[in-house]
């Protein structure tokens, strides 16, 4: 390699840390608490280099060219050389050239490395393989009991995310209801929204019970690594014996504890919207 293309080489890798690293955060909007970056950190350091070491060395390197013979200045001239070939690059434009360079191969980069949305949700629960969910307010359209008992609507925009935690979680949905009636319109809801065809949910981890204090009794009972809930309340008796816990709430509220995160609706959390 040129003396040259080395020198540009060593610019355009001082140049693209602080890029990288806005990428990364960007691409992948996972909390550090619950991802470790040096696996990922490794891979990418690694991938970029080649990917700069390739471009460089893909471009054919432009030959020398033999400075003509300095001619004797005809009369009229003023003596200076100008050649419409020569151009001179301020420093300035230059380094924002070289910037402009490297942003544009770690796009390239990122490009053919973004994560699958299952990726992402794996990385968001980490790894963990079992999560309870409350119904009313994250699954449902619905934000109450009473409500149920009108109608059920499944959220059509969580359907993608809720799929993709049933194919490596054990994933049990609850709800408080307040009869016979409002369990069979939401098995049906459920059923009709294409929720038990992917083999990861069955209607008998769908569960119903009369009290607040009910469905708390069954996420103790699970023992799950992530629970998901509406309700304040249960999220700050459950932060002691569950792992992690995702607090769904359209209010932005203050962080009870390190392991409950809030978000205001499921795919949200995961940078679907």
């Amino acid at each position: 390699m040129a003396e040259s293309s080395k020198q540009e080489l060593v610019q355009l890798i001082k140049r693209f840390g602080a890029y990288l690293t806005v990428k990364i955060s960007n691409l992948l909007p996972i909390s550090l608490q619950n991802l470790d970056l040096r696996s990922v950190g490794a891979i990418a350091g690694l991938a970029v280099a080649i990917v700069f070491t390739w471009r460089l060395l893909r471009s054919p390197s432009q030959p020398q060219r033999r400075e003509p013979k300095r001619q004797a200045g005809t009369p009229g001239s003023s003596g200076v050389n100008t050649h419409s070939n020569v151009s001179l690059v301020p420093p300035r434009v230059s380094s924002s050239l070289e910037d402009s360079r490297a942003q544009n191969v770690v796009d390239e980069f990122f490009q053919s490395v973004k994560p699958t949305l299952g990726q992402i949700v794996r990385q968001k629960l980490s790894e963990g393989r079992k999560v309870t969910c409350r119904l009313v307010g994250v699954i449902l359209e619905e934000s109450s009991p009473e409500e149920i008992q009108k109608k059920v609507t499944v959220r059509s925009s969580v359907l993608e995310v809720l799929l993709e935690i049933t194919k490596f979680c054990d994933l049990y949905l609850m709800e408080r209801v307040l009869d016979d009636e409002s369990e069979r319109k939401v098995l049906l809801a459920l059923e009709d929204a294409g929720v038990f065809t992917s083999g990861g949910l069955v209607k008998d981890k769908v569960l119903f019970c009369s009290t607040e204090n009910g469905r708390s009794s069954f996420v103790r009972q699970l023992e799950p690594d992530w629970h998901i809930d509406t309700n304040p309340e249960i999220v700050f008796q459950l932060a002691r014996f569950i792992k992690y816990q995702l607090h769904i709430s359209p209010v932005r509220s203050e962080r009870t504890a390190p392991n409950v995160f809030s978000a205001p609706a499921l795919e949200q959390f995961f940078g679907c919207v």
